[in-house]
């Protein structure tokens, strides 16, 4: 995998799918320093309503405007079922936050254009690249 990811930071709207009310949880903290650091969150969990002030959905299927990331927050061998739905919305991105990892996932949405990362944290990767 291409360890400069810089690119991807150009790209600003973030599906967050996964994304959680509980300000301990990564699901939570992580899309709001990417919020804070000037990215599009679109929240997509189907439990709630609003998180971190943004409109949430219950499917990824439901956002109604062009997605440039995938951020997936869901157990890794729950991602896979969640491909035909990435494949709908059609981000540039698909990244599978840290501790994630699914081969059949990457795969398909590869075949599908998508570039994919996995097993890293968007926030401590930005942290890295542009410092804190």
């Amino acid at each position: 995998m291409d360890d400069n990811l810089s690119w991807i930071y150009s790209l600003k709207t973030i599906a967050v799918v996964g994304a959680s009310r509980e300000e301990m949880k990564p699901s939570h903290y992580v899309p709001r320093y990417l919020k804070e650091n000037g990215y599009t969150i679109i929240p997509v969990n189907p439990q709630a309503s609003e998180i971190l002030g943004e409109t949430c959905y219950p499917q990824l299927e439901d956002i109604p405007l062009p997605v440039d990331i995938v951020l997936m927050f869901r157990p890794s061998e729950e991602v896979a079922a969640y491909i035909p739905a990435v494949v709908q919305v059609n981000p540039k991105v698909l990244w599978m936050q840290l501790g994630i990892k699914n081969e059949e996932a990457r795969q398909k949405a590869e075949a599908h254009h998508i570039y994919v990362i996995m097993d890293k944290c968007m926030m401590a990767e930005h942290k890295r690249i542009f410092g804190d």
